[in-house]
């Protein structure tokens, strides 16, 4: 039955009556989309974004039953929390987080009753993002790119371009013998400048994903971008799944179960290095 109308059937008509004066109607829901990154050139490409596919999935589309505050903090990380807690006092109806770890934590910090849908968040527990992957508990849930669990090593911290130079330099003088690149949005985005880095000071190194390895990267070990685009896609229809009355609580972080390996023997040769047989044979892809 309609809430707007009151029906009265009888065996020959239906007779329909108009809402009282003053009757509220239940808004439109709204969902907070906070992101590390810039907005697009056109914001009318986000229509296509897998985010939004997921979410029509599950029966909400834009404009005709649902409607979106997009705050971007175009590589400021020191901006999320004011962001996130503007979207909290505009009362949002969920917040979906998009860039990896610091828009996550950003927004967990400015709610805990706000449902959370989070995206590329390396390792969720050891953050404190969310008590298990299994039962989140709390105000949130998402999905995990895992990469922090495959390798536990020492950690360099770079937040700034200036910073990138300052770690490799760091790296030289310790005479590391290898390096490995977080799955960070930021790092994503200067991708150019950390292979550029490693080739000057011949410093081997592995990432997360397969552009690096393209961008002149020695090796890439982690979820294809394609699996990526399918957690963006999943994280739309969790949105809307939570939007009918799902809890965050009750829905399993989830985690990608394979991986791209991409070696760049073009990288390895001026390094003197040898890549084993094993690992080739292994490799999704090698780039010679």
């Amino acid at each position: 039955m309609n809430r707007r109308d009151l029906l009265i059937l009888s065996t020959s008509a239906a007779i329909a009556w108009p809402p009282p004066a003053g009757a509220e109607q239940k808004a439109m829901p709204v969902i907070g989309f906070l992101s590390s990154f810039s907005p697009p050139p056109n914001l009318g490409d986000l229509g296509g974004s897998p985010f939004r596919q997921g979410l029509s999935e599950a029966g909400f589309v834009e404009g005709r039953n649902v409607a979106f505050e997009y705050r971007w903090a175009e590589g400021h990380y020191d901006r999320l929390p004011a962001l996130a807690a503007d979207l909290v006092r505009r009362k949002v109806d969920l917040i979906a987080t998009n860039g990896g770890t610091p828009p996550a934590l950003a927004a967990k910090s400015a709610t805990s009753t706000i449902p959370i849908v989070f995206t590329h968040v390396s390792d969720p527990v050891g953050i404190g993002l969310i008590a298990s992957l299994a039962r989140p508990g709390g105000n949130l849930t998402g999905f995990s790119n895992i990469t922090t669990e495959l390798m536990q090593l020492p950690i360099l911290k770079a937040s700034t371009e200036s910073e990138i130079d300052t770690a490799f330099l760091t790296l030289v003088q310790l005479q590391a013998g290898g390096l490995v690149v977080g799955a960070e949005p930021f790092f994503y985005s200067r991708r150019e400048q950390l292979v550029a880095l490693a080739s000057r000071h011949a410093v081997p190194a592995i990432y997360d994903g397969r552009e690096y390895a393209a961008s002149g990267g020695l090796i890439s070990y982690g979820p294809s971008l394609a699996i990526l685009t399918g957690m963006d896609h999943q994280a739309g229809i969790y949105a809307g799944r939570i939007l009918k009355g799902a809890k965050p609580a009750d829905l399993p972080v989830q985690q990608p179960t394979t991986f791209e390996l991409v070696v760049n023997l073009k990288t390895a040769k001026p390094l003197g290095l040898t890549i084993p047989p094993s690992i080739l044979a292994r490799a999704d892809e090698v780039i010679e």
